[in-house]
C-alpha cells in the first residue's frame, strides 16, 4: 500500500471499530518508514474526528465511540513508543480525573480519548479521586490541562476543593481546569474558578485547543 492507503486504512480502522487491524497497519506504517507522528494524525487522529464528528449527529452512539477508542489505543501502542524523543516536547499536557465520591468515568475516557487525538499528552488519574491527590498529579506531570468530571451533584464540592487546592498552591496559575458532567454548569465553573464548563468532550476539546 502507498502511504496515503495505509494512512487511510488506519482512520478506516476506527471509524468502522476494526481493533484487530489498528495494530498491524500502525506497524506496517513503521516497517514502510513512515513518521509515526504523522501516521497518527493522517490515520488515527483522522478517523477518530470522524466517530467524533458521528457521535455529535447521533449517527454514532457511545457504545460504539468506546470501541473506536480502543482501536485508537492500539494503534497509538504502537505509533508513540517510536516518535523519536524531543518530537513531543511542544505537545500540551492534559491530566483527566472523576472527582471523589464518584466511580463513573466513561464520559472521561471518552474526554481522554479525544484529547488524545487531538494531540495532547494525556495522563488519566482514574476515578473515585481525592482533590490532593490530583494536585499532586498536576505538579508531578507538569500539566497545563486539567480535565474534571462526576455524574453525581453531592461530588461537585470534590471540583470545588480540588480547584481551591490548585489556587492555593499557584498550580491554577499555568493550569488550565475544565469540568463537565450532568450536574455542572457555567455558572458553577465560574463560582469555582475554572475555565470552562465542557458541553460534551468534542466541546472540551475545541475549547482547548481555541
Amino acid at each position: 500500500m502507498s502511504k496515503e492507503e495505509i494512512y487511510q486504512a488506519l482512520a478506516d480502522s476506527v471509524v468502522n471499530l476494526k481493533i484487530k487491524d489498528a495494530a498491524p497497519l500502525a506497524q506496517q506504517a513503521l516497517d514502510e518508514g513512515l513518521d509515526p507522528v504523522e501516521a497518527i494524525n493522517e490515520g488515527l487522529v483522522k478517523g477518530m474526528s470522524i466517530v467524533g464528528d458521528k457521535f455529535a449527529e447521533h449517527k454514532m452512539f457511545l457504545p460504539q465511540v468506546l470501541v473506536a477508542s480502543k482501536v485508537l489505543y492500539a494503534g497509538l501502542d504502537i505509533l508513540i513508543p517510536a516518535i523519536p524523543a524531543g518530537a513531543l516536547d511542544n505537545a500540551k499536557r492534559a491530566g483527566t480525573a472523576v472527582v471523589e465520591g464518584d466511580v463513573h468515568d466513561i464520559g472521561k475516557n471518552i474526554v481522554k480519548t479525544m484529547l488524545t487525538a487531538g494531540g495532547f499528552l494525556v495522563t488519566d488519574f482514574g476515578k473515585d479521586i481525592a482533590p490532593t491527590a490530583i494536585v499532586d498529579g498536576v505538579k508531578e506531570n507538569k500539566l497545563d490541562i486539567l480535565c474534571l468530571s462526576t455524574l453525581m451533584t453531592p461530588t461537585m464540592d470534590s471540583m470545588k476543593a480540588t480547584v481551591e487546592i490548585m489556587k492555593e498552591t499557584g498550580l491554577k496559575n499555568n493550569c488550565k481546569v475544565t469540568i463537565g458532567g450532568p450536574p455542572t454548569s457555567p455558572e458553577f465553573a465560574s463560582t469555582i474558578g475554572a475555565d470552562h464548563r465542557d458541553i460534551n468532550a468534542q466541546d472540551c476539546v475545541a475549547y482547548l485547543k481555541g
